[in-house]
């Protein structure tokens, strides 16, 4: 069997494992929500009335629907732009009219993603329009939705496309090393991003004010204080203009860091919670969760760097994909980066995925610290779970996760596991 033939089957067969395992999942978390479905588990019992419980079960179960029909098409989708040889006959047609630069490959590159993002955009309506809307989530207006849809793929181009050009800059004057130097510079990238990001990205999407005087705010300034928190300002962001959901965080670094709170989260919760809510926040900071995760983030890229360099030079993972012309081999040793750089980003979700796990359990370690934090802050666990409580009642969040389940879609343990780790001497 041909080397292209075997890199082909095992394409194939990681997407397929991808989606059986997927809807495994989906199956088990149906079933154990279904079983704990009559009655309102011993756990919950006082804390939640049976008909937020039963609102609560039959939204995880229309979301465990949807999620099934979500993975099912864009697992389709990623197998029909693999396999139809649409990408090799489009990167050469695009090549031929607007030549070989890195300014072309970028075009094409960026094309691709859009197509992808967009191709999904039917899906992303639905869920907005019809699952959220029919239990009560849904404030947006059609108008907003396509204005956020216009607005983020606009910034998308503008912030995507001259970084695909620098990257295929770079490997054309750096040689064998290009990796190391797209690594450096996709890293200094992401930095100012997130500098940068809520001074002129957030107030793209949302309107955000400062919180009134009173009570509260004095609350909330006296525990940045208190804790030595750094933060420019304390911010309510307009959430309800799009959703009921809530939640509160804090962007951008050092004196330019925002706390952020949804105006439904002030809603639905009483000061000490709000208080123990920012306490968590401030706790993630205090525990340089930030830093701890964009060196992971940071160690992520560097591999998978890597990884393209070496398959980079092996011709057969390109052709097995249709990409054989000699113009596809434009100002790179080997196959064209741009291709290589294009497979990889769209197989990368099919390996990644069996990652979670280990993703999500960093994620909880850092949860249940911030947790530990505003308990020791707040001297007293009571406001925590109060907040935990509410957010979990007002989100409809699936309190009875099948554990598996909750190990590969769940960054955040559940309210059972964080409350008990709360109450823990």
């Amino acid at each position: 069997m041909e080397v292209t033939t075997v890199i082909r089957w095992l394409a194939g067969g990681l997407i397929a494992a991808r989606w059986m395992a997927s809807m495994w999942l989906f199956l088990l978390n149906r079933r154990h929500v279904l079983a704990h479905a009559n009655a309102i588990p011993t756990a919950f019992a006082g804390i939640i009335d049976e008909s937020t419980y039963g609102r609560s079960v039959s939204y995880t179960l229309a979301r465990n629907r949807f999620s099934q029909i979500v993975e099912t098409y864009t697992s389709l989708v990623l197998l029909a732009v693999l396999f139809s040889g649409v990408l090799p006959w489009g990167y050469e047609l695009a090549l031929r009219r607007t030549g070989t630069t890195s300014w072309a490959m970028a075009l094409f590159l960026i094309s691709v993603g859009l197509g992808m993002g967009l191709s999904g955009v039917p899906l992303g309506w639905i869920a907005r329009f019809r699952l959220e809307d029919r239990f009560g989530f849904n404030t947006s207006t059609q108008r907003t939705w396509w204005l956020d849809l216009v607005k983020g793929t606009l910034l998308a181009v503008a912030l995507g496309y001259p970084l695909l050009v620098a990257i295929l800059r770079i490997v054309e004057w750096s040689g064998a090393s290009w990796w190391l130097w797209v690594w450096a510079t996709m890293m200094a990238f992401q930095l100012t991003i997130t500098v940068l990001a809520p001074v002129l990205i957030l107030p793209l999407f949302n309107k955000l004010t400062p919180l009134p005087e009173g009570s509260l705010r004095d609350r909330l300034t006296a525990l940045a204080a208190e804790t030595r928190f750094e933060a420019r300002s304390i911010q309510v962001m307009d959430g309800s203009r799009r959703s009921r959901h809530s939640n509160a965080f804090f962007t951008g670094f050092g004196r330019f860091r925002k706390i952020v709170l949804f105006d439904t989260l002030i809603e639905q919760m009483e000061e000490t919670e709000l208080e123990a809510v920012l306490a968590h926040e401030i706790g993630h900071s205090k525990r340089r969760h930030v830093h701890k995760l964009l060196a992971g983030s940071a160690a992520g890229s560097l591999a998978g760097l890597w990884m393209i360099a070496r398959l980079g030079m092996e011709p057969a993972f390109v052709e097995a994909f249709g990409f054989s012309s000699p113009a596809l081999t434009t100002g790179f040793t080997g196959p064209g980066v741009a291709s290589v750089l294009l497979l990889f980003g769209l197989l990368s979700g099919v390996l990644t995925f069996w990652l979670n796990p280990l993703i999500h359990w960093t994620s909880r370690r850092y949860e249940y610290e911030a947790d530990s934090f505003a308990k020791e802050v707040m001297d007293d666990p009571q406001p925590m779970i109060g907040a935990l409580r509410r957010l979990n009642e007002e989100n409809l969040s699936n309190l009875t996760p099948h554990p598996l389940y909750s190990k590969f879609h769940y960054s955040h343990p559940t309210l059972v596991e964080r409350e008990a780790a709360l109450r823990a001497p």
